[in-house]
């Protein structure tokens, strides 16, 4: 395998010139993420993932359907830093530096942002203003779906 080096342009350039193969063996990092993208979104046929050289090494941009964007992201986003992480194995094999972007239009980071921000503002407005004055309530373990002390007391423990 030949290493990239510290010029991938230079180095890309020369490897698709001479060694039109090689090129075929390095994208295994991209037909590696779009396999297990594929198997973990509902709309497999909307994967598509592009992939270019930068300064920095590899960079793979992931696009997929925006309804599979949470399934990509996951919980405070462990999938996506999973997929990072096999990615980062995959291309250490290769003597590469493989990072990943997804790629979220802007309209759509908009929406969601909005919508984060009004449920944000439901919860925080609703338990902590009390109708009367404009001074908030002090929290109770229980506003936060927490076991407070007093439910403790009514059961007895």
């Amino acid at each position: 395998m030949v290493k990239v080096g510290p010029f991938p342009a230079l180095c890309y350039y020369f490897l698709t010139k001479y060694y039109p193969n090689v090129m075929d063996e390095m994208q295994k990092d991209q037909q590696f993420l779009e396999y297990v993208v594929k198997s973990l979104v509902n709309h497999p046929e909307d994967v598509k993932t592009t992939r270019e050289l930068d300064d920095r090494g590899v960079k793979i941009t992931l696009h997929v359907n925006p309804e599979d964007m949470g399934y990509i992201i996951g919980r405070q986003g462990q999938t996506a830093r999973a997929l990072r992480i096999l990615l980062k194995i995959v291309g250490a094999k290769e003597d590469a530096r493989v990072s990943m972007l997804i790629y979220e239009p802007e309209e759509m980071r908009r929406i969601h942002q909005e919508k984060k921000g009004a449920m944000m503002g439901e919860s925080m407005g609703a338990s902590t203003v009390s109708a009367a004055s404009d001074r908030p309530k002090p929290r109770v373990h229980g506003d936060a779906g927490l076991v407070s002390d007093d439910d403790l007391a009514d059961l007895g423990i």
